[in-house]
């Protein structure tokens, strides 16, 4: 990834801060046990909200069944309500694990103390990534990124690196202020490709993860459709620990991830387009430098997600 990518302004306003009611647990252990992998007899797990809950739980039910069987321990699902929200969970201690978003993981380590483990292989066992882009309908005049100026552009949710800062990024090297368009936030990506195709506005962010989910779904047509901005690669979305935990407990949790096969993380890896999969592989704070750089040169704070 080219750190040059990442400059660009600062994000609008906060999320609201709450937890769905979308959780449950793998139960493979009794919740009552406790030891080093599962110190308070229960893993909360939470996951930021980048796809319908409805369709991640099910999902993120079978890798958390598979940690769960490698730990001996109950692992309970929450897919939060908004990427800030996450940040304050691990914050407050209502979560043990939690996968964020590229950036939300900046703020996630600043203010929770977050440690990045692993994040999602390729069937090369090569770490993934995603790219953020623009689309228009293939006979719009729009040919451009630069062409925005007066129009009307859907994009995912407050704080999203590519639902959020990217697609603004890329409005301001092509010299267009917030001003000079209508920025419609619709609540997630998926709400954004729904308002493009339904006619709802001249451009929307689609990003390669939604993209690849939407067009197997037979929910979005590409000939139809033309991309008229996209990013430098970004890195895939890491499975963080909290910092507090007992170093012993993130030993485990670590060692249990990279563990598992690829048919256990295969659900999750058809959301962020890494199909085949491939094992969850590690990763560290230094894979996640030009997200930090990018929210130093915009000015970000936990209040911009």
């Amino acid at each position: 990834m080219k750190t040059a990518l990442f400059t660009g302004s600062a994000l609008a306003l906060a999320a609201a801060f709450a937890l769905t009611a979308c959780g449950g647990s793998a139960q493979s252990a009794s919740p009552q046990s406790t030891s080093a992998e599962c110190p308070n007899g229960e893993i909360k797990f939470g996951i930021e909200p980048y796809e319908d809950p409805a369709k991640l739980k099910p999902a993120y039910d079978v890798l958390a069944n598979a940690l769960s069987k490698k730990l001996e321990c109950p692992v309970s699902v929450q897919v939060v309500e908004d990427y800030a929200a996450e940040v304050l969970a691990m914050r407050n201690g209502k979560l043990d694990l939690g996968q964020f978003g590229p950036l939300g993981y900046v703020f996630a380590d600043s203010k929770a103390g977050a440690e990045a483990l692993v994040s999602f292989g390729t069937a090369e066992k090569r770490l993934s990534s995603y790219t953020a882009g623009v689309w228009v309908p293939k006979d719009s005049p729009i040919q451009s990124i630069g062409d925005l100026k007066g129009k009307s552009l859907a994009l995912g949710s407050v704080g999203s690196t590519s639902g959020d800062v990217l697609p603004r990024f890329g409005l301001r090297e092509a010299g267009i202020a917030d001003a000079d368009l209508k920025m419609d936030y619709t609540g997630g990506h998926p709400e954004a490709l729904l308002a493009l195709t339904n006619g709802k506005v001249d451009a929307a962010e689609i990003n390669s993860q939604t993209l690849a989910t939407a067009i197997a779904a037979g929910t979005f047509k590409q000939e139809d459709f033309r991309q008229v901005w996209k990013s430098e690669p970004i890195p895939n979305d890491p499975i963080t620990v909290r910092g507090d935990a007992d170093p012993a407990f993130k030993k485990a949790v670590k060692d249990a991830f990279l563990s598992l096969s690829p048919d256990d993380v295969a659900k999750v890896g058809e959301f962020l387009d890494v199909t085949p999969p491939g094992p969850l592989l590690e990763v560290s704070k230094d894979n996640y430098t030009p997200l930090f750089e990018l929210a130093k040169t915009m000015n970000l704070t936990e209040k911009d997600l």
